[in-house]
Order: C-alpha cells, then sequence, then structure tokens
C-alpha cells in the first residue's frame, strides 16, 4: 500500500476491444484516486487512441517507466508495448494478443515482487492470446499455473449473488465425466474459506445446484446427485460448511431462492453464469477465489461489436476495482483477527 491506498496492477486486455473504454471511463472519476493507486500496464499510445475515440480528452494517465515512479495521486501507466502498435478496433490481430499477454506478464512480475497489493484484469481474446506463453482458455488456468495452485474457483459476484463453477472452462460433453465427489468438495471448501476470509461473512450459507433436470428426480433424470453430489454436501456438512441441497437450477433462480444464501455452486458454467448475467450483466465482477492473490476482473468480455462507440457501460469494470480493494482489506483483517482472536466472554 501506498499512503494508505491499495496498489492496483490494471492489465490493458486487448487493445481492439473495449478494455481501454472502461478503464478511462472508471478513472476518470478523480474519486478513485482517494481509494487506491491504478497502475495500467498497456501503452500511452494506445490509451491515447480510445481517448479520442470516446471522446475523454480531459483525462490523461501519468506516464511512467516502472512501478517505482508510480504516483499515489494519479493514474498511471506504463508502457509494454512497441510505439509502433496499431489499433484496429473490433479485430482480432496477433498483434493486440501480444500485447495482451505482454501486459498480464508484467503485471504479475510486480504483483509477485510485492509492488501491487491486487490485480484487476481487463478482457482478452481467448483465441488470440494462444502462444507458447499463453496456452490456457482464460485467466482463470493461466493464473493458477502461474501461482502454483492446485484448486481455484472462478466466482461471480454482483450485489445480489454469488455464483461458483465446479468445472469451468470446459467442453460441456465433459462436464459428467469431470464431476467427482472430490471436486465438489475441494470447490466448497474454496468458496467456504473465500466467504470468510475474502467477504467478511462468519457463518456463510451455500446452496449446491444439481446437474440434471429436476436435480434428478431421485435418480429418474440421472444417478450423479444421488452417487456424487449429496455424499459431497453430506461430507462437507460433516466439515463444519453449511452446504445445502441439491437444488434444481431453474426452479431455484426462478423461485428467488437465490436471496436466502451467500453463495451458489453450480456444477458447470452456464447453469451459474447464464442466470447470473442475466441478472447483473452490466454490474458483476469475476473474481478468482483460492490464489494466494487478489484477481478480480470484469464479468463481460471484449466487445468487439461496439469498440471505440463509447456504448460500453464501466459499472462492471469500476465495481472490479473495487471489489478487489474490499477483498484486500477483508483478507488483512481476517489475518489480523486470527492473530489476536477476541476473548471469549464468560458465556461461551
Amino acid at each position: 500500500m501506498i499512503d494508505g491506498k491499495v496498489v492496483v496492477g490494471i492489465t490493458q486486455g486487448d487493445i481492439n476491444g473495449i478494455g481501454y473504454e472502461v478503464i478511462i471511463k472508471t478513472l476518470s472519476d478523480n474519486r478513485v484516486n482517494d481509494f487506491c493507486v491504478p497502475v495500467v500496464y498497456g501503452s500511452p499510445k494506445v490509451a491515447a487512441y480510445h481517448r479520442k475515440a470516446i471522446n475523454m480528452e480531459n483525462f490523461n494517465f501519468n506516464q511512467i517507466k516502472d512501478i517505482t515512479e508510480v504516483n499515489p495521486r494519479k493514474s498511471n501507466i506504463i508502457n509494454c508495448m512497441d510505439d509502433n502498435v496499431r489499433v484496429e478496433l473490433g479485430k482480432v490481430t496477433e498483434v493486440a494478443g501480444e500485447g495482451s499477454v505482454l501486459s498480464i506478464e508484467a503485471a504479475i512480475a510486480d504483483l509477485k515482487n510485492g509492488k501491487l497489493d491486487v490485480l484487476l484484469t481487463s478482457p482478452i481474446n481467448k483465441q488470440n492470446v494462444q502462444s507458447t506463453k499463453f496456452s490456457f482458455p482464460g485467466h482463470t488456468e493461466y493464473l493458477a499455473s502461474t501461482f502454483d495452485t492446485k484448486d481455484v474457483l472462478m466466482l461471480l459476484v454482483s450485489d445480489i449473488m454469488r455464483v461458483g463453477v465446479v468445472t469451468g472452462h470446459i467442453p460441456l460433453s465433459e462436464v459428467p465425466r469431470s464431476i467427482n465427489k472430490d471436486l465438489i468438495l475441494r470447490k466448497l471448501r474454496l468458496l467456504n474459506s473465500a466467504l470468510l476470509k475474502d467477504f467478511g461473512i462468519r457463518k456463510p450459507r451455500i446452496a449446491v445446484l444439481g446437474l440434471n433436470p429436476h436435480a434428478g428426480d431421485a435418480g429418474v433424470l440421472g444417478n450423479e446427485e444421488q452417487e456424487i453430489i449429496i455424499p459431497a454436501i453430506k461430507q462437507a456438512n460433516e466439515e463444519g460448511i453449511v452446504a445445502v441441497g441439491p437444488y434444481p437450477a431453474d426452479g431455484f433462480f426462478g423461485a428467488d431462492n437465490f436471496a436466502k444464501f451467500d453463495a451458489i455452486l453450480a456444477m458447470y458454467h452456464d447453469q451459474g453464469l447464464a442466470p447470473f448475467k442475466s441478472l447483473a450483466f452490466d454490474s458483476g465482477v469475476n473474481y478468482t477465489a483460492g490464489l494466494p492473490i487478489v484477481r478480480t476482473s470484469p464479468s463481460h468480455g471484449t466487445a468487439f461489436e461496439i469498440a471505440g462507440q463509447s456504448k460500453a457501460s464501466e459499472n462492471s469494470f469500476r465495481n472490479a476495482l473495487f471489489l478487489a480493494i474490499d477483498i484486500h482489506k477483508n483478507r488483512l483483517e481476517y489475518e489480523e483477527l486470527t492473530k489476536n482472536p477476541l476473548p471469549m466472554s464468560k458465556t461461551e
């Protein structure tokens, strides 16, 4: 932290998408600098291009060579790309993919060296980033590998719900054979731990969704609930985790049952993310639980179709920024509490 403010490393994402637009719109509110020190890893030239495209000429980055020159009262930018880089709005280009990876690598290097407190990643294109340096389905898997973390959990967060997924970026055909009792248990432990440490919830309640329609109808529509999911829930309960279910996904979201729980564990990507984005697309945040560092991201993608048109909403990106700050502070408070627990009263 610098001057009591959280230092936030921000990756530029795909330079042909809406990444810079939502970054600039968020950081143009000077009140952001009261809470954190933003450091964008990207290209001043590309930033200037997007600033002009969306008619935000009154905003400027503080250009620095490296993190040691950071100005705690301004939004900073570190150049990670060749000055001859070319922006081609809405297009999938090799240069944009290379820029995405260079930005991520530079930010992670400073994060590992303790120069940054948290990481906020802008949307990338999963096609053009593929290379010998980056051969992963997305940020989540890349960060897990980079920080040598076996288990992580993709957790979508909004004001109305938190949704985690047992299986992430894999084909739907592989979901049934990928799910097992041990995997569900590991995800429940990660989710419960995140709710305690990262979100400051004392006794979290987790809803678990079934895999099949109607949660299998007691085996009529599938056996995964009876043979895998329910045993996992029972063991989690024995470990002190308050997990309830399995719930049929359609009725669970349709009846607003999600409001009764602190988080939801879905079995696969679209089962959890489709209802989440239907209810919180403009404001949702993608958080990677289980990492030793704090990483958030807006829940949307590159949105090539509206790049450079000033149509992109910065709400999700802004929420991702403030969630990263909140989680960092919650972790510090949790560590302090565990080091110095409150004394028990005589009645306890």
